[in-house]
């Protein structure tokens, strides 16, 4: 082949190189779409059918086989994705964050519309208010932030989020619930309506953090803690007496309002937009009039005198107080205590009336002297005979210990005679059997003696007979028996003489004849 056939065979190569290494090139520089973390894609249509004007995005269904061109209103979340930059436009994004202690409220921009007399979107596709919030975190949703700065064209968002901090209700509190996009109820000319109605809600919130929809819910509080009145901040309370004199008081009212009824109350007494005035509400609706009304109906069948005395008094503190709690609470308000710190009663009567109680109150006091010392003396004439008592069961305890204790001392003593008495039996018994054994011992060894004698003198008796019944040679016999050992002793050179022949035969035990001894 010649140079030039090879220099066209390389140039037809790079031709067909070129195209198919420029495809993928074009493809991954071109098409790739990368979402990096925490972002996501918009993703606009640049070819298809066009939108109406009404429309904010491109409808999600095909007409004619074709898709509408605008943005569109799925997402690209986090990743790697490849579109054809012909027919497709994007825009990454960083997605929605709901700040800490905030909340979102959603409207849709697209969809369809409401129907007449709703306020809030009841479909995903509605345009309009969407009821559910979004809490804080992440999001990917395509909308703009109210109040800060758009980043991109205005048209390529299809929501507006707008952000509210959460309901929270303190302790001590109730929410009172009003819904404003509900239906309405069935019976309108109600107070409270039931749950899911439009309107007050029967049930308070327990306190806590509440995350709801300011379009949709609006929450109230109610401060159902004890709270303190003091008459003398209205300019004081007075009232004709039944004898004409004007009689003025002051007192403290302690109170909260029920958290059962805490809706009723709100309803019933709230005259304002947000609630917050409903302490002075219930002051000035319930309480005031409550207490002048019991005032002046109890005070003026009363004498002007009988605020004076003590007695009269206490009786009209308690009576208020019952009075004033049992009126406030069919209203829903638990009076807790209702004082009255001071009456002035009219300065004509006021003297005199003082003088009379403190005679009274002296006399009163010289009486309860008188019994507590007649109470005093009953006292120690009572303690003097519990003394004598107590002297008495101490002696009586006494004498019985001392005689419980001689009866014990004699039981022992005869126990102690009774044992020593059956054991002198036993040692006598003993003796007695001692000395039988003594007795018969020696009866037997006075028969053993008396055998031995008799045996040992029948011995001799044979012995004597030997010698033909004479006892003077038996005797010589055995004294020579007992000498004949010592003289042969003596006389061992002699032993083969005739003496010792004389001897021998007493040595050998041999008993001679009468015809050898003649």
């Amino acid at each position: 082949m010649n140079p030039s056939d090879q220099g066209k065979l390389v140039a037809w190569g790079l031709l067909v190189l070129l195209p198919l290494l420029a495809i993928p090139y074009f493809i991954y520089t071109q098409c790739r779409i990368e979402v990096p973390s925490k972002h996501m894609a918009v993703v606009i249509r640049k070819m298809g059918k066009d939108m109406q004007n009404s429309d904010e995005i491109a409808p999600a269904t095909q007409k004619d086989g074709l898709e509408y061109k605008g943005v569109q209103k799925g997402l690209l979340a986090e990743g790697r994705y490849f579109r054809n930059p012909f027919v497709w436009d994007w825009v990454v994004a960083p997605q929605i964050e709901i700040p800490k202690g905030k909340l979102g409220v959603r409207t849709r921009l697209f969809g369809d519309n409401l129907q007449p007399g709703d306020l809030i979107a009841r479909d995903e596709n509605q345009k309009g208010i969407v009821r559910e919030v979004l809490r804080p975190g992440r999001h990917a949703i395509n909308a703009w932030v109210m109040g800060t700065p758009k980043r991109r064209q205005g048209d390529s968002y299809a929501e507006v989020i707008e952000l509210f901090e959460p309901i929270t209700v303190p302790a001590g509190f109730k929410g009172v619930v009003t819904e404003l996009s509900a239906p309405m109820p069935d019976d309108p000319n109600v107070l409270l309506v039931e749950d899911g109605r439009r309107g007050v809600q029967k049930d308070a919130l327990a306190p806590g953090t509440y995350y709801v929809n300011p379009y949709v819910t609006r929450i109230n509080l109610v401060d159902c803690r004890s709270q303190r009145f003091n008459l003398s901040e209205s300019g004081g309370m007075g009232f004709p007496s039944k004898d004409g004199f004007f009689v003025t008081l002051g007192g403290i009212i302690e109170f909260r309002v029920k958290p059962e009824e805490a809706s009723r109350v709100f309803v019933i007494y709230n005259d304002t937009d947000n609630g917050e005035a409903i302490d002075e509400e219930i002051v000035n609706k319930i309480i005031l009039p409550n207490a002048r009304s019991f005032c002046r109906l109890r005070g003026s069948n009363l004498a002007g005198r009988d605020f004076i005395s003590g007695e009269t008094r206490t009786q009209f503190q308690e009576d208020f107080q019952a009075e004033l709690a049992a009126t406030c609470e069919t209203q829903g308000i638990e009076v807790i205590q209702a004082l009255i710190t001071k009456i002035r009663p009219p300065v004509k009567i006021a003297a005199p009336v003082k003088d009379r109680e403190i005679a009274l109150l002296t006399e009163s006091k010289y009486q309860r002297q008188i019994l507590q010392q007649k109470a005093e003396q009953e006292l120690a004439v009572e303690t003097e005979m519990v003394k004598q008592k107590q002297a008495v069961v101490a002696a009586d305890q006494e004498v019985v210990k001392v005689v419980v204790q001689a009866e014990r001392e004699k039981e022992v003593a005869l126990i102690e005679a009774n044992q020593r008495l059956a054991v002198a039996e036993y040692e006598l018994k003993a003796a007695e059997d001692q000395a039988a054994a003594v007795i018969a011992r020696g009866k037997a060894a006075a028969d053993v003696i008396g055998f031995n004698n008799e045996a040992e003198a029948a011995g001799w008796q044979r012995a004597v007979e030997a010698f033909g019944g004479n006892g003077n040679e038996f005797a010589r016999w055995v004294m020579f028996k007992k000498i004949a050992p010592a003289f042969r002793g003596m006389m061992v050179n002699t032993a083969d003489s005739p003496l010792m022949d004389i001897f021998q035969q007493y040595h050998d035990g041999e008993i001679p004849t009468n015809k050898e001894n003649q």
